[in-house]
């Protein structure tokens, strides 16, 4: 197995003067399971193919296991790649499929016979390896995509949104499926997805771009209690972290009727501004008496059995800001009513005003 590295890897794309991927420095421990994710178009897929050797490296490196791979042809990577939509040749079997690559390696046909049965042992494909694609569900055929990975026994499983075809409750037994596998296997893995759900219960870390610039990379626990931002506050939890601009009354924030104090050192590092970013989770939004808290207007009840998350909109600063709340699903408030909510104490994260960095209170 290996580790990767991409030290400031830049890609520009003709005929663009920004780049899809600036400056990228990551590193991939041995063995570790990297998710990449972002909103469209922010350099995820690019920098997985840059890594693969399907994209070209303009400024900077990539190295793998330790060897500089920024010009080495893809054949040559000792990586495996799992597309979107599968690329199984529907003219062959499952076994025929998942082998084709040792085939045109040149491996004998006793070794490709025994990988193919080791891999579709741990898939669960062993019944299905004399069938053709189109006899399989989407799930098989994404057990059958992996299997093919599985057999060349890489240094670096390469995953571009390979859930993205599944319908949901498939994608969420394939995912524990795939996470589990990968920790069985030990091989490095970088997968890329746009949902940062998949990204927050799959990776040993998750690496969040915006606009080709890594904004952040650590374990899902430490991303969702520390958000390095307002852009990685916001993208990262579901439903999504409530941001309100708040300006700041000496060591105070007045958030409605609530006044929330604050640490000197991070009044300190507000600046000259006096404005700042709040953020909170919905479930630390808790239930205040009338006057004491957010007055906010329900819009929407969104029901799931124990739990319900309100969504409503509240006036802070002059303006209307919409508040999602978690509130008990068992007695859920009614669309039009007016409930107070004021942030738990200890639960607050602070942003800058001017940058939108994070600030340590």
């Amino acid at each position: 197995m290996a580790a990767v590295t991409y030290d400031k890897a830049t890609r520009i794309y003709p005929g663009s003067t920004k780049p899809a991927v600036d400056s990228l420095d990551l590193e991939v421990a041995d063995g570790e399971f990297l998710v990449l994710v972002g909103p469209s178009g922010c350099g995820k897929s690019t920098s997985l193919r840059m890594l693969a050797g399907l994209e070209d490296i303009d400024q900077g490196s990539i190295h793998i296991g330790g060897r500089d791979v920024t010009r080495v042809p893809p054949k040559d990577r000792d990586i495996a790649m799992v597309f979107q939509n599968y690329a199984l040749y529907p003219h062959m079997t499952v076994a025929e499929n998942m082998g084709f690559a040792l085939k045109i390696a040149g491996k004998p046909k006793s070794e490709i016979q025994q990988r193919v049965q080791e891999a579709a042992k741990i898939l669960d494909l062993e019944d299905y390896l004399e069938r053709r694609p189109k006899a399989l569900s989407g799930g098989q055929r994404q057990r059958v995509a992996m299997g093919r990975a599985i057999v060349r026994q890489p240094q670096v499983f390469c995953m571009d949104e390979p859930l993205s075809n599944l319908d949901a409750k498939l994608r969420v037994s394939t995912r524990t499926q795939i996470a589990s596998l990968q920790r069985r296997l030990g091989i490095t893995t970088v997968y890329v997805t746009h949902d940062q759900t998949e990204a927050m219960t799959m990776g040993d870390r998750v690496a969040v771009l915006k606009d080709g610039l890594l904004q952040q990379v650590d374990t899902p626990r430490a991303m969702y209690d520390k958000p390095a931002n307002v852009f990685v506050a916001g993208f990262i939890g579901s439903p999504a972290m409530n941001l309100l601009q708040v300006d700041l009354d000496g060591d105070t924030l007045h958030f409605g009727g609530a006044d929330v104090n604050i640490p000197r050192s991070a009044v300190e590092e507000v600046g000259s501004t006096r404005t700042i970013t709040v953020g909170v989770r919905p479930e630390d939004m808790e239930l205040v008496s009338a006057g004491a808290g957010l007055a906010t207007e329900v819009d929407v009840v969104e029901e799931l059995g124990a739990d319900a998350y309100v969504y409503g909109s509240t006036e802070v600063g002059g303006e209307r800001h919409s508040v999602i709340a978690r509130v008990d699903g068992r007695t859920p408030p009614d669309k039009g009513s007016v409930l107070h909510f004021a942030p738990r104490q200890g639960h607050l994260h602070l942003f800058a005003g001017d940058t939108g960095e994070r600030i340590e209170a």
